[in-house]
């Protein structure tokens, strides 16, 4: 378990150092020409890791018991937030931000972690009834489409459809039955589909990635840029600080499509290196979901390392143009302050329980 805990921490300030680096390599011409100050975006960032930094470690000294005590509360406030938004301004066409005049936040990667907590408490409370339709499995089913449906709103559908994936990977681990689930998202599916050609930017993309993939052309500019980026980078990389296409081709590189510019300064042997790294964090919190033996520990490391591996698997697919584009950031490495801090949350959460699974199992050893 310790050396689990030591991976984790060591793996999470790698790819915050590199996503720091990688911010100042692609923000550096658009700060130079929207601010005219090439440290802008890069500084308002070190911020946020330094922050980020900060509370993960205050997390991982927080016993994770008590956020499963005020789970429902968590989880309620966190919805109170996303119906706020809606009576935000809308910037293209959605409410996603809460801003007031020295801070803004996203609710919506508040939500993620939240519907997290009181999943694992709530199956832990129903235990074995979780295998039965109306009185287990059902109660939870409330929580997570009442919390995707508040994200529909927004409209944030690439969120409210990782929750989905993200929970229902949950039920199952939880002792859920499979035809439940299989039931479940073959019918939330249909209908999330339907929902999806009602918000308009969602059906322009999906439509945009359907003709691409029919004709054989990139859904959007940015995918193309992308692409492009990818490709320029070869085996090795052209170098850190040599990117081409943060030059005002590819937009907004230091975001969600910052994996393409780490394809193209650091290479296809860089990309892999990362990936790897996500692929490890997501084993050692695997392995420490497996060896805690409280449920709700149990399912919280696991469901947070799903969240971050699978918010990995969805932004490199975005890039990749394999699937139509979304806000999916890329942990610990796209620049934004809410996103860095709760995925640094998560990992906090994380070491907490396999701190205090240690405690346990060392404190049964010294009684024996």
């Amino acid at each position: 378990m310790k050396r689990s805990v030591r991976i984790i921490f060591v793996i999470v300030v790698i790819l915050m150092a590199l996503g720091a680096i990688l911010v100042f390599t692609a923000s550096g011409t658009y700060s130079t020409s929207k601010f005219n100050n090439m440290y802008y975006l890069f500084n308002s960032h070190a911020w946020k890791v330094l922050a980020a930094g900060v509370i993960l470690f205050l997390v991982a000294l927080v016993p994770y018991d008590l956020y499963g005590r005020f789970s429902k509360q968590i989880l309620l406030i966190a919805a109170l937030l996303l119906i706020v938004t809606l009576f935000m301004p809308r910037y293209k066409g959605a409410s996603r931000w809460i801003e007031f005049s020295f801070i803004g936040f996203q609710p919506s990667e508040i939500v993620k972690v939240a519907i997290i907590i009181h999943l694992a408490k709530l199956i832990e409370k129903k235990g074995e009834l979780i295998a039965d339709f109306k009185k287990g499995f059902m109660y939870c089913l409330v929580w997570i489409f009442l919390t995707a449906f508040l994200l529909f709103l927004q409209p944030k559908v690439s969120d409210a459809l990782l929750i989905i994936i993200t929970s229902f990977s949950m039920l199952y681990v939880g002792g859920a039955r499979l035809k439940h689930i299989i039931m479940t998202a073959l019918t939330s599916g249909s209908i999330v589909l339907a929902l999806m050609f009602f918000i308009r930017h969602t059906r322009e993309r999906i439509l945009s990635f359907y003709n691409s993939f029919m004709n054989g052309g990139d859904a959007n500019i940015q995918v193309l840029q992308a692409k492009i980026a990818l490709g320029s980078g070869g085996l090795w990389g052209v170098g850190l600080g040599h990117s081409r296409q943060s030059d005002l081709f590819l937009p907004e590189s230091y975001g969600d499509f910052i994996f393409s510019i780490l394809g193209e300064e650091l290479g296809f042997a860089g990309t892999i290196f990362v990936l790897i790294l996500y692929l490890t964090l997501f084993v050692a919190s695997i392995v420490v979901a497996k060896k805690t033996q409280e449920t709700f520990g149990k399912l919280l490391a696991f469901g947070l390392a799903m969240n971050i591996m699978i918010s990995v698997i969805i932004n490199t697919a975005v890039v990749t143009g394999l699937i139509p584009t979304t806000g999916i950031t890329l942990p610990f490495i796209s620049f934004g302050g809410t996103s860095i801090m709760i995925f640094a949350v998560s990992v906090g959460m994380i070491i907490n329980v396999a701190n205090q699974s240690l405690k346990t199992s060392e404190l049964k050893l010294a009684q024996v």
